[in-house]
């Protein structure tokens, strides 16, 4: 209990309400952000790193990858400088070399035409992302693999790569991992009849409300601090040009995540198969979360027979989005524990 409680002491994690901007790094943290080519010829990737000023020779079990969710890119979400901090931030400043990737359709990365038919980046197309961004890592580091931070879709990737590759991958962050979606309960993304369009639009106002949905009446004022939604906001619109140009603002997001919810979790056909994963894995979600619910980690969870030292954790007072909620701290030292062990 004392290793662990040391392990995740809150070493740069101040929880006041005050917003900064994303160009102040905190001190001893630095910031490198990239385009690469992508899968395809003409595609890029953006990727953004942040690591200790004064670096240590890298090292596979202290690199990390993150990757994001169905909505909204990895840049503004885990990079976001709530109190002058962000998650990425946080791991950076315990020593960790980070980076976060925007899939094609997200974000700064390549954005395929709207006419685009079937609707971009689907679940092997943004498998194949992550394997572009890894291969660069890996070959700007001198590292041989790297740990893997999934959120919400981006767990089943992360997942399936590392399924597929279990010689380049380290250990697994599934935070609020996706599993087989009950018929009757499917979330906050229902998926429409018929074909699908390149992308969905989403309007701040819902996107506030699908947050919201599974928190006590009571406990809604108090979940995220003052000014925080709207800076989230700000940011995360910020990465459409298109969509910001329209009444009201929207954010679009691809839809090949949806095909995938039609063919895979809503059919009972996994995407990937959980006694593949040979490398330690972390579940680890909020209490309140009504996109993946606590009954789809529980379900997954037996089924990682081949994955050593796995455990699940699920936090108090949370939901979907909890690393930008107040209770974000709970997260990242979850998480940070699980990173800084060492596994046989």
């Amino acid at each position: 209990m004392a290793r662990r409680s040391v392990l995740a002491s809150p070493m740069l994690l101040p929880l006041a309400a005050g917003i900064h901007p994303a160009s102040a790094q905190p001190a001893g943290v630095v910031m490198d952000e990239m385009l690469i080519p992508g899968r395809e010829p003409g595609m890029q990737l953006y990727l953004r790193n942040k690591r200790p000023e004064a670096q240590a020779p890298a090292r596979p079990d202290r690199t990390i990858l993150c990757v994001h969710g169905a909505t909204y890119p990895a840049s503004t979400t885990f990079d976001l400088p709530l109190s002058g901090v962000s998650w990425m931030d946080y791991m950076a400043g315990r020593g960790f070399d980070v980076w976060s990737l925007d899939l094609t359709g997200y974000g700064r990365s390549t954005r395929p035409p709207a006419d685009q038919s079937p609707p971009p980046t689907r679940g092997e197309q943004a498998v194949a992302d992550i394997a572009v961004a890894l291969k660069h890592i890996r070959e700007a580091r001198g590292v041989a693999k790297t740990g893997l931070i999934g959120w919400s879709w981006g767990t089943t990737l992360v997942s399936r790569f590392a399924a597929d590759n279990p010689a380049l991958v380290d250990r697994l962050v599934l935070y609020a991992p996706l599993w087989l979606r009950d018929p009757n309960k499917r979330g906050a993304v229902p998926v429409p009849e018929g074909p699908l369009p390149a992308y969905r639009t989403v309007t701040r106002a819902q996107a506030r409300e699908r947050w919201m949905n599974g928190v006590p009446d009571n406990k809604r004022a108090n979940l995220i601090p003052p000014g925080w939604y709207e800076y989230w906001a700000d940011a995360t619109f910020a990465t459409d040009p298109e969509g910001s140009r329209q009444v009201p603002s929207v954010l679009r997001a691809p839809n090949g995540v949806l095909q995938d919810l039609r063919e895979h979790w809503d059919a009972g056909r996994p995407f990937y198969d959980p006694a593949k994963i040979t490398v330690p894995a972390l579940l680890v979600l909020g209490e309140w979360d009504r996109d993946t619910p606590p009954s789809m980690a529980t379900t997954l969870f037996p089924l990682l027979t081949n994955s050593p030292g796995k455990r699940l954790v699920m936090l108090a007072e949370g939901t979907h989005s909890i690393m930008l909620e107040r209770n974000r701290g709970a997260l990242f030292q979850a998480v940070q524990v699980f990173l800084e062990e060492s596994f046989a």
